[in-house]
């Protein structure tokens, strides 16, 4: 029986073999690198204007116009001072911006000796805005990409008005520009390539020029994807950190697994997992030591309980040179690939068990989807299971979920979204307590695997686990059946802090299929036979693989993008409002609606059909007025591709604003002077009861004249539930370490509530003793200027 490709080695199940050309050498030309600064721009929602500032790698003597790589760092401080830092916009004075945008030097140097040109922009003042953007800066993000190729183009039409830097290096051929993003720059830049092929609307976008380039492919490392709309015919290719302590989730491969059956499926979607690797140190201005700003560790071990993968020190975990030098590597790969079309490099990324040697000793595992592969076995496209469970990703119900109670660690392939549950989004999972029990996959259409040389599985099994062993088999329509292969996998190295419950790709040849005489064109079902003793594992999906790559045409499709309209609630009455929807575009595709309740988060979906320029999702939402006062209403939608549409702004809705004005809130005294031994006592009121629970919150403070009552003066035990603090060494209570605060929480439709300080008697003769509370600010957690006093005498009970 022929064995599944590529072979692992007896010796460690996740080496791989070298590959015949190794991206992370050095090419041939030198480098020139300088900046520039242009004026600041204004984007939608940001109130400061956004820095256009960049460090450009260019390479010398290189002759014709070169591929442009752009660089997006991610969301981290801002500003900083010596050891002090901020999330400012813009800094203040005496501090400096945070160099991020030079973090990825080494990078662009690699690349620039291979003929690439490349430029890092600076996005701190995005990052010092985007806390409260409904997409978290993404479409700002776009805009700051975009705006800048816009300038790339100018000084490729004129160079003569480029900046020196950019003006004495060789033109940049915009035909073949690739993007890459960390972090939120990974959203980024993904929607960078959404919006400059199907436009958002004008409203919403900072750049509002013709899209004069072309995105040829996308390099990913840690990025969130919170929109979860992946850019379907954009080839990319997602670095996936091992003990991520940032987007611990891996979130990012949503890239791959969420363009599934979107569009044309040509585009090559590739995760590649790097063991040991972090967040932070593929920027070399996030990490210690490199830094001209401080900067740290993302993955926080506990000194206590070292993390077997990701601590410092185990075997696992890769130094900061080890980890920037692989993921240098992997992206010198995806431009040689995307902007350069060298198949030789694409075993690297598809899954094909190839290493690049300059990214040893850190282990790289890659997968895809896309490419050429073409039908096959989707958990989500209508299969029936037997022998295994067709399992939900998300799901409140842990019977119903892929993982289920009992997991240690998490899985990329379910990282969570913004519902508690999700329509479609499936996978299968295998549990055996002996050899020989068969899981069957049938399709409700027979698939062609004719002209495929390989079908390709995505599966994992549990984190550190070795030896599973399964037979891989088909079965046509007539019902003629084939063991194609054995397949063998190991579990990643994982913890209960990793995401490690991650597929690997493995391909068994169809050839055995072809010698028994199937009909490749009509294969009705897939059967993984355990032939180790028990185990458990996971199919993702499988697929008809050919080797090279197809030409990626993207679809013309419709956009969808949702917006958010503010409304008052008034004082009676009811009026119906519509969530704004806006549908771009071209054609019709499908998109999953989700409606999320204002009150529990829970949503109900279901599946639209949209066209440009129609209201096919219509969401009204009812406001009832009344005169009590509450606080904001927000009723939610959320919008995901499923078929033949992208989407935007995939979060929005209607604001109900509470216009009530809110009552008056007073105190008063009921034990204000007591002796030792007793509990002071004050009533926090309403003037009137309210829809929402209203609190407000006391700081100690010094008294205006006398002593002050002192941690030995109140009970123990209290002090402790109140502030954690012990009464030793005796203090005034405003000199409690970290403040000592006092909460008064109103309930809904309540109108009081009562805060107590118990005191204690003593055998101390001692003056009569005072405390003092002043009410704080919320927006400043600072003593509210004219706020509410709790004030209260204690006296000497000798």
């Amino acid at each position: 029986m022929p064995a599944a490709e590529p072979v692992e080695s007896a010796g460690d199940g996740l080496r791989s073999t070298c590959n015949h050309v190794d991206p992370g050498k050095p090419g041939s030309y030198h480098t020139k690198t300088g900046e520039y600064r242009l004026k600041s721009v204004r984007l939608p929602g940001f109130a400061a204007p956004v820095e256009m500032r960049a460090v450009v790698v260019a390479p010398t003597g290189a002759r014709g116009p070169r591929p442009l790589a752009l660089f997006l760092h991610g969301r981290h401080y801002t500003c900083y001072k010596g050891r002090s830092i901020t999330g400012d916009w813009p800094c203040a004075a005496g501090t400096k911006p945070v160099p991020s945008h030079r973090g990825y030097l080494r990078d662009q140097k690699l690349l620039a000796s291979q003929g690439y040109m490349t430029v890092s922009i600076s996005a701190n003042g995005i990052n010092g805005q985007d806390g409260a953007a409904e997409d978290g800066g993404a479409q700002a993000r776009s805009s700051l990409v975009r705006l800048h190729l816009a300038q790339w183009a100018d000084w490729a039409e004129h160079p003569d008005t480029a900046p020196a830097v950019v003006r004495d290096a060789p033109r940049a051929d915009l035909s073949r520009v690739m993007l890459v993003g960390h972090s939120r720059g990974g959203e980024g830049v993904n929607r960078a390539a959404l919006d400059s092929l199907y436009p958002p609307p004008a409203a919403q976008d900072g750049y509002h020029g013709a899209v004069r380039w072309t995105i040829r492919g996308l390099v990913l490392i840690g990025p969130t994807v919170f929109g979860q709309n992946p850019v379907p015919d954009v080839p990319s290719a997602t670095i996936l950190p091992g003990c991520d302590g940032d987007v611990s989730d891996l979130q990012g491969e949503v890239y791959v697994d969420g363009t599934r059956a979107v569009s044309r499926g040509s585009a090559l979607h590739s995760a590649v997992y790097v063991i040991g690797a972090n967040h932070n140190f593929f920027n070399s201005e996030w990490t210690p030591g490199q830094a001209a700003a401080p900067a740290e560790d993302d993955f926080s071990d506990d000194p206590h309980h070292h993390d077997p993968v990701c601590s410092q020190h185990s075997a696992t975990r890769l130094t900061a040179t080890q980890q920037h030098r692989a993921g240098s590597t992997y992206i010198a790969a995806a431009a040689r690939l995307f902007l350069s079309g060298d198949d030789r490099v694409r075993p690297l990324l598809d899954g094909s068990g190839r290493r690049a040697p300059s990214a040893d000793p850190a282990r790289v595992l890659s997968h895809a989807v896309g490419g050429r592969r073409d039908a096959g076995f989707l958990p989500d496209g209508g299969v029936s299971v037997t022998g295994a469970r067709l399992c939900a990703a998300i799901d409140p119900a842990p019977a119903r979920t892929c993982l289920g109670q009992g997991a240690k660690g998490g899985s990329p392939h379910f990282a969570q979204w913004e519902t508690d549950r999700e329509a479609g989004r499936r996978a299968i999972a295998l549990r055996w307590t002996r050899a020989g029990t068969p899981a069957r996959v049938r399709v409700k259409d027979p698939v062609s695997l004719s002209g495929d040389k390989a079908l390709a599985l995505r599966l994992f099994v549990p984190p550190n686990s070795r030896g599973t062993r399964l037979d891989v088999s088909v079965t046509d329509a007539s019902g003629r059946k084939a063991v194609l292969g054995k397949a063998g996998i190991d579990g990643l190295p994982g913890s209960e802090r990793t995401a490690s419950y991650w597929a690997r790709e493995i391909r068994v040849p169809l050839t055995a299929a072809g010698r028994a005489g199937l009909d490749l064109h009509r294969i009705e079902s897939l059967e993984l036979t355990p032939r180790s003793g028990s185990g458990r594992a996971w199919l993702m999906d499988a697929w008809g693989w050919r080797p090279g790559l197809p030409a990626v045409r993207p679809a013309e499709l419709p956009r969808v993008d949702v917006g958010r309209t503010t409304v008052a609630e008034g004082d009676s009455g009811e009026r119906t409002y519509r969530v704004p929807v806006e549908v771009s575009g071209h054609g019709s595709g499908q998109v999953r609606v989700y409606v999320l309740d204002p009150v529990t988060g829970q949503g109900k979906d279901r599946l639209v059909t949209v066209h440009p320029g129609g209201h096919d999702i219509d969401v009204p939402v009812v406001v009832k007025g009344n005169t009590r006062y509450g606080t904001d209403v927000t009723h939610d939608i959320l919008v995901k591709a499923v078929h033949g549409a992208v989407v935007g702004s995939y979060r929005g809705g209607i604001t109900v604003h509470d216009d009530d004005p809110a009552p008056a809130m007073t105190v008063t005294p009921l034990a204000d002077r007591v002796t030792e031994g007793k509990s002071l006592k004050w009533r926090v009121s309403l003037s009137e009861p309210v829809d929402v629970d209203m609190g407000t919150a006391f700081t100690a403070v010094a008294p205006a004249t006398g002593p002050e009552l002192s941690t030995k003066d109140v009970s123990a035990r209290w002090l402790g539930e109140t502030s954690g603090s012990s009464p030793d060494p005796e203090r005034p209570l405003s000199k409690v370490p970290g403040g000592l605060f006092l909460w008064a929480n109103i309930p809904a439709g309540s109108t009081s509530t009562d805060i107590s300080i118990p005191t204690v008697k003593d055998r101390v003769a001692e003056p009569a003793e005072s405390v003092r509370f002043q009410q704080l600010d919320d927006r400043t957690d600072r003593p509210r200027p004219g706020g509410l006093e709790l004030t209260g005498t204690v006296l000497d009970a000798s």
